[in-house]
């Protein structure tokens, strides 16, 4: 699945510093550079972009599901 995003960012995770229950998630398509990590056990995951306001801002729907269904599993 690809996401349309704009990127702002002057930082990367290095995916090979991360513990190996960490799991990427989102790989930016231009530069390879980390975009998104999980962590399954500890019900924490993240993304570094924002979407871009073109084609729409549903992009990141996806994401928000997902965090929705960690906050309903943990309660």
């Amino acid at each position: 699945r690809i996401e349309i995003s704009a990127q702002n960012h002057n930082f990367a995770v290095d995916p090979a510093s991360l513990p190996e229950d960490v799991e990427v998630t989102h790989v930016n398509l231009n530069d390879g550079t980390c975009a998104g990590l999980r962590h399954p056990k500890m019900q924490v995951m993240t993304i570094q972009y924002h979407p871009e306001a073109s084609p729409g801002p549903h992009d990141s729907d996806e994401a928000f599901r997902q965090f929705v269904n960690m906050m309903r599993d943990v309660s």
